[in-house]
Formats: structure tokens, C-alpha cells, sequence
């Protein structure tokens, strides 16, 4: 049963990490590839308060959420000025960096070595020691995160974030501030991220920078591409089949080295679709596309101000 508990908890894990790329990539319309590193700092800084500073889990945590949030937004405000694969490729670059740090600041994060014996998390009195126990926990956050990106995505914020996804024209049009839309949406993300990397330090028990590498952004977003971007369902339905494939072809007997590798195959065809979307503007095929509320480029734009904005093109709106 410990088996079981253990791949639950690492699908709970990338959940989390999908549900919270999801609002930057399924609402807003950005293709980031330094996931993993906000996925990093939150494991880092509650690990390091954890330990050096005596916290306890709910403050580390909470510290460790604020921290990520306030790098992500530093990290958007150069990278925001870019659009489509030059966006691309700026996170890839805070990406490398952020790794760097990670991997060569050896006083401060102790480099390759890692950072080992980080003390089991206690909630409210109650010491987190069994894998049950922690799948438990990691599930109450997981409904934590959900519930948030819920609320963010049906609220007027999450519309607006759509709107600016679709047309960032109409929306400029409409008097929105892109930039504050994209930093805002980039900064939750970097947040909620860091949750999982909290969970994963008080799991593992042992954090280091491989955990954290470019191949683990690209696998969080194709556990968000899988699955289906702009959507709640989608990153649950990717990371179900992402985490849980390896170990379903090793129950046919299928040998390790290849069921291992599934994991590398199914992340690059996913990368690979949704790096040609981005470039030619084709959406890539999912497991649960987002039907209620499809690429429309001008949606919530009024008659008006297109016509205001496209003089020549006929527009037609039809009520739902």
C-alpha cells in the first residue's frame, strides 16, 4: 500500500505544479519554461528555514510561497517585454540561472551536495511520518490550489486573463493593462509552484539542484499540455497519466530502462507540440481541450470597438 500512497502523492505533486502553469500557459497565454525553478526556490527556502532557522512547516511554508511569488515577479518584469518564442526563450534563461545559483552557491544552498535530513513537517501538533500521512497532507493543499486557481479562473480577474490571452489588442482596446495581467498571473504561478516544492522537501527528506533542471520544466508543462491547457481538468488528467504511465507498463513487465524512459518520450512529443503551436499559432492536440470557452480571438470584444479598431471588417457577434 505504501506503493500506491507514494505515486498518489507524486501525481498530487504535479498537480499542483500543473494547476499552477496552467494559469500562466492555459490563461495567459504564455509558454514558460522556468516552472521548476520557482519549484526549486520553494523547496530551498523552506528546507534552509526549516533547518538553519528552527520554523516550523506552516511558516516555511507561507515564507517560502511569498518568496517564490516576489523572484517570479522580478523575473516577469524583463521577461513580460517579450512575446511568443522570445518569451520562450527568456525563461529557458532564468531557467539555466536560477539552476546555476542553485548548483554553484555551495555556502548558501550547498551546492551538489543538496541539503539532506530536513525534518519531517507538523501541522497543528500532529508529526507527518508515514506515506499515508503525507498523502493526506498533500492532498488538503492540493484542494487548497485547486480551489484558488477555481476561483482566479472564474472570477472577473481570470476573464480579463483570457481576454488578454485571446486578443491582447481587444484588450488594450478595453482599457486592461496587459502587463499588470501578465506580471499578476506569472507572480500566482511562481507561488503556487513553490507549494510543491515545499511538499517535495519535507517528502524526500533530501533537496538538489537535479531535481530542479530544465527537463523537469518541460516536464511540468507537458503535464499542462497533456492534459489540456485552460482548464481545472486538465493538468489533473496530465499528471495522472504522466506520473502513473511508467509505472502501469512496468506492471505488464515491460523492462525498467525502457518504461523509465516513457516519461523522457511522452515530455518531448508534448514539448515538441506545444513549442510548433507557439510558433505557428496551431493549438496542440489534448486529452481534455477546453471547450467551454474556445480560441476566439475578438470573444469579449464589443461591436463597437472593433469596428473602432478594424474599420474594414465586418464583425458579427452571436449570442449564446
Amino acid at each position: 500500500m505504501n506503493y500506491i500512497f507514494h505515486i498518489l502523492t507524486m501525481i498530487l505533486l504535479y498537480v499542483i505544479l500543473g494547476l499552477s502553469l496552467n494559469l500562466v500557459v492555459g490563461y495567459g497565454g504564455m509558454l514558460s519554461l522556468c516552472h521548476a525553478a520557482f519549484y526549486g526556490i520553494g523547496a530551498y527556502a523552506s528546507a534552509l528555514l526549516m533547518m538553519d532557522a528552527g520554523w516550523s512547516f506552516l511558516p516555511s511554508l507561507a515564507a517560502a510561497v511569498i518568496i517564490a511569488g516576489v523572484i517570479a515577479y522580478l523575473i516577469s518584469v524583463p521577461s513580460i517585454r517579450f512575446h511568443g518564442d522570445f518569451f520562450v526563450l527568456a525563461t529557458l534563461g532564468f531557467q539555466i540561472i536560477i539552476f546555476s545559483i542553485l548548483n554553484n552557491w555551495v555556502a548558501f544552498t550547498k551546492g551538489p551536495y543538496g541539503i539532506s535530513g530536513i525534518p519531517r513537517p507538523s501541522v497543528w501538533g500532529l508529526k507527518i511520518i508515514s506515506i499515508p500521512a503525507f498523502f493526506a497532507l498533500s492532498f488538503m493543499l492540493t484542494v487548497v490550489v485547486w480551489f484558488v486557481s477555481g476561483r482566479l479562473a472564474k472570477s472577473p480577474y481570470g476573464r480579463a486573463l483570457e481576454a488578454v490571452r485571446d486578443s491582447e489588442l481587444a484588450a488594450l482596446a478595453l482599457g486592461k493593462n496587459v502587463t499588470r495581467f501578465r506580471r499578476s498571473a506569472f507572480c500566482i504561478a511562481g507561488g503556487l509552484a513553490a507549494v510543491a516544492g515545499v511538499l517535495f522537501a519535507v517528502y524526500a527528506s533530501y533537496i538538489d539542484p537535479t531535481s530542479f533542471t530544465l527537463d523537469e520544466s518541460v516536464f511540468i508543462l507537458c503535464v499542462v499540455i497533456i492534459g489540456g491547457a485552460g482548464n481545472l481538468r486538465g493538468p489533473i488528467i496530465g499528471a495522472v497519466i504522466l506520473v502513473s504511465l511508467p509505472e502501469l507498463l512496468r506492471l505488464v513487465r515491460m523492462p525498467d530502462a525502457i518504461a523509465a524512459n516513457m516519461r523522457q518520450v511522452s515530455s518531448r512529443f508534448a514539448f515538441s507540440s506545444s513549442l510548433v503551436s507557439t510558433i505557428s499559432k496551431i493549438k496542440p492536440p489534448t486529452v481534455c481541450a477546453n471547450s467551454s470557452t474556445p480560441f476566439r480571438p475578438f470573444k469579449a470584444l464589443p461591436a463597437a470597438a472593433a469596428a473602432s479598431i478594424f474599420p474594414s471588417v465586418s464583425f458579427t457577434f452571436a449570442d449564446k
